[in-house]
């Protein structure tokens, strides 16, 4: 996979994110123009009239650019809707900086919304593939609980084991959505409350599940050279990368559902791109796609922040709690927020904003290096897989 970094860098110069949650007094064209207008206004002597072009990331509330231009009352501009599961976010922002960086445009935003509550459905609204049959009906708590007793089996320790972990994840985002006035879930839970809770898809209970939410974010984007004409405290992009794989996984009887090889590869190549040789120590603050609590053990490994087997271990050691050498998701992640899809890339790098500008409050890191946003879409196997990495220093 090529690796190049953006030739022309870019940087994030003002960014907006909706409160997340079942959000029932309002459509998907009132969360899309409060997100919007929010990271318009957010910098200074900016007008929407300024911006060049948008790209809008959203799964199943539009489909095409009048999803945006018809409530925002927009002519004339380019806006180009984008999707790739649940990494649609991720998709936005990264298509947003290209354009940016190839000098097509000066001034961009990238713009993520999701209207999921309305279905009336209890999970994510999919849509519906036309298929052969060959592959299994599965809802994605099933697929994701997979990676329990493949895990626990490869690496020689017990299930309770893992489920001690995946009960300290839960409790750890909770207890960092209790202090985030914009997430959907705003409680921690205990720990004997998390282990004792019902299982809806083998190890999985509802408190190792992300909720069903609506929520918007937005991200104004220039290129770097020019980025402190419009704020003192700018976030650069460091590293764009997306990796797509075969899906054959859960068609291949060698295929192990611990491993997340997309993850693997699209972390080596934002990591090539930003020149960091150790992950573990080099990275500050991660935020990552906890739809279900194994999939974030899981991918302190594939991201090179935990030894192979070892990511139990120092889950429960506390490595990756707000106090703790590598904070992850501090702002709560998928388990706190829900995840209205393509809103959730977004809100990842909102934290990384909130962050590096010095405005996460009882939520803050101190003096961050670099920070990571993992988003992806599909399930073990048959995944899609986005990493950036950015910071408050240029390029």
């Amino acid at each position: 996979m090529p690796a190049h970094a953006l030739k022309n860098p870019v940087a994030v110069v003002g960014m907006s994110c909706t409160r997340f949650g079942e959000l029932w007094d309002k459509d998907v064209d009132d969360l899309l123009v409060e997100a919007t207008l929010g990271a318009v206004g957010s910098v200074p002597g900016l007008e929407l009239g300024d911006v060049d072009a948008f790209w809008l990331g959203t799964m199943t509330s539009g489909v095409s650019g009048l999803t945006l231009t018809r409530p925002m009352n927009i002519a004339d501009r380019p806006v180009t809707r984008v999707e790739n599961m649940c990494a649609t976010g991720s998709e936005a922002f990264r298509n947003a900086c290209y354009a940016v960086s190839s000098g097509a445009y000066d001034t961009v935003m990238a713009v993520g919304g999701e209207k999921l509550k309305d279905f009336g459905f209890s999970g994510l609204e999919m849509p519906s593939v036309p298929g052969d049959g060959t592959p299994a009906n599965l809802s994605a708590p099933a697929m994701y609980s997979m990676i329990v007793p493949s895990y626990a089996r490869r690496y020689g320790i017990s299930e309770e084991q893992v489920k001690e972990a995946m009960t300290h994840i839960a409790w750890r985002n909770h207890a960092n959505g209790a202090l985030n006035p914009r997430a959907q879930f705003r409680k921690g839970v205990p720990k004997q409350v998390i282990a004792r809770a019902p299982a809806i898809a083998g190890r999985l209970s509802v408190f190792d599940s992300s909720g069903v939410a609506d929520g918007a974010a937005a991200a104004v984007i220039v290129r770097a050279e020019d980025a402190r004409k419009y704020t003192d405290r700018p976030l650069y992009v460091h590293a764009l990368a997306l990796s797509a794989g075969s899906a054959t996984g859960r068609n291949d009887d060698r295929y192990d559902y611990s491993d997340l090889p997309e993850v693997v590869n699209s972390s080596r190549v934002a990591y090539e791109q930003a020149g960091i040789t150790d992950p573990a120590t080099q990275i500050s603050l991660a935020e990552v796609h906890d739809c279900f609590t194994p999939t974030e053990l899981v991918l302190m490994e594939e991201l090179g922040f935990s030894a192979r087997g070892r990511a139990w271990e120092d889950v429960l050691a506390g490595r990756y709690d707000l106090g703790g050498a590598l904070p992850v998701n501090p702002d709560g992640g998928l388990k706190s927020f829900g995840h209205p899809v393509g809103a959730s890339g977004l809100r990842m790098l909102f934290e990384m904003w909130l962050q590096f500008r010095g405005e996460a409050g009882e939520r803050q890191v101190v003096n961050p290096g670099f920070g990571l946003v993992q988003n992806q879409g599909g399930s073990p196997g048959a995944l899609v897989s986005a990493v950036s990495i950015v910071s408050d220093r240029a390029p």
